[in-house]
């Protein structure tokens, strides 16, 4: 399991670390919101924690940049505030889908425990997630050029999918948010026959996994579904 750490205070990453990387946690580290940012799809972490009080302003940024493609269930967030943060600032972390404000100091270890059901909670979902892939099969048409787009489904779920694309540089220049109305989804391996579905899907995040957020099914193709997950 992957946990991305932002941060600037080497007290702070040697606290985490402490109690984190026993548990058998990969811990990556950043202390500039950027190049976290240009990261999180080739890292894919099992969860990320920022710290607010390094980073006042830029925690927001990121936490919206990744909520675009991961929801607080794939990628949960975890925020730690110094004794500055603001009572606007709760409202904010809500809006955004974090899953924990945590005190910095984390003098308290039932933080550094929360943490830690936080993550795990969510990497035992990504599992499940990622065995359903497995069973699935999937390709679209790039909007722009009508070019068929084949890869690998990494995760599944009701709102959308995770894909990595066999040829990503067939994909580098769809916009975030495009919508994309030529896809097949198709369930493998179905004794009872094959189903095939037919979203239409909007392009949330790209990169080396790309996301796609259902849109559309048309008829009763989303119910289907439903069942089968």
């Amino acid at each position: 399991m992957k946990l991305l750490l932002v941060l600037g205070s080497d007290k702070t990453y040697d606290t985490i670390s402490l109690f984190f990387s026993k548990l058998g946690f990969e811990l990556i580290r950043y202390r500039h919101i950027q190049k976290a940012m240009d990261n999180i799809d080739e890292i894919d972490p099992s969860g990320i924690i920022i710290s607010a009080n390094d980073f006042p302003r830029h925690w927001k940024i990121m936490s919206t940049f990744v909520r675009h493609g991961r929801n607080k269930d794939q990628c949960p967030i975890i925020i730690l505030k110094g004794k500055s943060f603001a009572k606007d600032e709760y409202e904010k972390a809500s809006l955004l889908e974090i899953n924990s404000l945590i005190s910095e100091s984390m003098e308290d270890s039932a933080e550094l425990e929360e943490i830690k059901k936080i993550v795990i909670n969510s990497s035992s979902e990504k599992g499940a997630k990622m065995n359903k892939s497995a069973n699935f099969s999937f390709i679209f048409s790039n909007p722009h050029n009508e070019k068929l787009v084949t890869g690998t489904i990494k995760g599944i779920s009701m709102k959308g999918i995770s894909f990595e694309p066999d040829h990503p540089n067939l994909t580098e220049k769809i916009m975030k948010n495009t919508q994309i109305t030529k896809c097949s989804l198709k369930e493998k391996n179905n004794k009872s026959g094959n189903n095939f579905f037919s979203p239409i899907c909007l392009l949330r995040q790209n990169g080396k996994v790309v996301y796609l957020e259902f849109f559309s099914f048309p008829g009763s193709e989303e119910d289907v579904l439903e069942k089968i997950l």
